[in-house]
C-alpha cells in the first residue's frame, strides 16, 4: 500500500472558527506568549525577570503582557519595592491556571520526543505521592485537580 492510499481528499469536518484548538492557537500559540505563560507557571511575575529569562525585546514583552491581560490569562498587579516607584507584576488568573494541563502536556511531549525522555520536573499526587502524567480520564472518573498535585524540579546539572 502506498502513502497516497492513506492520504484522502477531504476537508476538515470542523471549521477553524468553530474549533477550540484553532481559536486558542490564534490567541496563544505564538512563541513569546507561550513562553511568558510558562514563566508565570514557574512563579515569574516581574517584567524584568520575564525579560532576563526569555531574552525578549522590551517592546515585544510589553505587547504580549498587555494581550495576555486582555485575554484574562494574566492579572496585572501593582507592587512597590521600598524606595522606588510603583511597578506592576503579573500573576496567572484562574483562566490562566487552567492552561496547566496544556502546558504540562506540551512539556511531557517535548521531554519524550525532543529531550531524550528527560524532564526537568516531576509531578505527583499530593495525597498518594504517586507520579502523574497528562492523559485522558474517563468522563465518569474524578480528575486530579491542580490543587492536588505537587510539581518539583529536578537538578539536571
Amino acid at each position: 500500500m502506498s502513502n497516497s492510499d492513506f492520504i484522502k481528499a477531504q476537508n476538515t469536518p470542523v471549521p477553524l472558527d468553530k474549533c477550540g484548538m484553532a481559536l486558542a492557537a490564534q490567541q496563544l500559540m505564538e512563541k513569546w506568549s507561550m513562553l511568558i505563560i510558562r514563566e508565570a507557571f514557574y512563579g515569574v511575575g516581574r517584567f524584568e525577570d520575564f525579560q532576563e529569562d526569555l531574552g525578549i525585546p522590551r517592546s515585544v514583552l510589553t505587547d504580549r503582557l498587555k494581550r495576555l491581560v486582555e485575554l484574562e490569562i494574566l492579572l496585572r498587579i501593582p507592587y512597590r519595592p521600598q524606595g522606588t516607584r510603583t511597578r506592576f507584576g503579573y500573576i496567572l488568573t484562574e483562566r490562566g491556571q487552567e492552561l496547566a494541563l496544556t502546558i504540562l502536556a506540551l512539556m511531557q511531549w517535548g521531554d519524550k520526543h525532543l529531550n531524550d525522555g528527560v524532564s526537568a520536573i516531576s509531578i505527583h499526587d499530593k495525597r498518594s505521592n504517586e507520579p502523574l502524567k497528562v492523559g485522558f480520564v474517563p468522563v465518569d472518573s474524578d480528575e486530579v485537580s491542580l490543587s492536588d498535585i505537587d510539581i518539583s524540579f529536578r537538578d539536571l546539572n
